[in-house]
């Protein structure tokens, strides 16, 4: 498999994932019962309070309950765990492990084996995590461009590619692990567990997991 090396450089960007409890609201809530409980016993028992009043009030805080999970949620897709505005980051590339889109335009990858290593080999698989190849690219570390062509020249179908690899010295495995490379982002999901980024060819991962991010070549 053709790979080689390449000089640019990317800004780190990590990123934590946000979401939102609702341990607030629920004493808000308990705070309300106690109130409506006070009320009761304390009201006139010669004037007592309708019914329709008492589902006045239940609805009134039970609008205003899931306005404030509104506004959280809101606040969390303009760009929560620090101020990040992920909106900015649709149509640049982020470093991930996750598989990402090939199609015909070489994939950066970082490449970091095991300083033990003596031999290192490059494992491609495919979306579906088959391996589809092996190449054996040295102890070297850095970028390098993976061009999705084999050894006999041929060029591997569009899709969804990852990458491992693997260290090796005196012919043992000493460590495996998986490569960074570089996915155009198309979409920024937001909800409960955090934000999750959508790359091109419809990979994913937590934005999270980014580890940096760079305007596409």
């Amino acid at each position: 498999m053709d790979v080689s090396a390449v000089g640019n450089g990317a800004a780190t960007a990590g990123s934590g994932s946000a979401g939102f409890s609702g341990a607030a609201s629920g004493a808000d809530f308990e705070t309300f019962l106690r109130m409506l409980t006070a009320q009761l016993r304390n009201q006139d028992p010669l004037n007592p309070m309708q019914g329709a009043d008492f589902a006045v009030q239940l609805a009134t805080f039970a609008g205003v309950e899931q306005q404030a999970h509104t506004n959280k949620l809101l606040a969390q897709m303009a760009g929560a765990s620090g101020g990040g505005n992920f909106a900015a980051w649709i149509g640049k590339e982020a470093r991930t492990t996750a598989p990402v889109w090939f199609s015909g335009r070489p994939v950066t990858l970082d490449i970091a084996p095991d300083p033990s290593a003596d031999s290192v080999q490059l494992v491609t698989r495919s979306g579906t995590g088959v391996v589809i190849d092996r190449t054996e690219i040295g102890p070297g570390s850095g970028q390098v461009d993976w061009t999705g062509q084999r050894d006999d020249g041929t060029r591997l179908p569009d899709g969804q590619y990852s990458f491992t690899l693997e260290s090796r010295r005196d012919g043992r495995l000493v460590a495996e692990t998986k490569v960074g490379a570089y996915g155009l982002i198309t979409e920024a999901t937001f909800g409960a567990d955090g934000t999750r980024l959508i790359f091109q060819g419809g990979g994913s991962a937590p934005a999270s997991e980014v580890t940096a991010l760079r305007a596409p070549p």
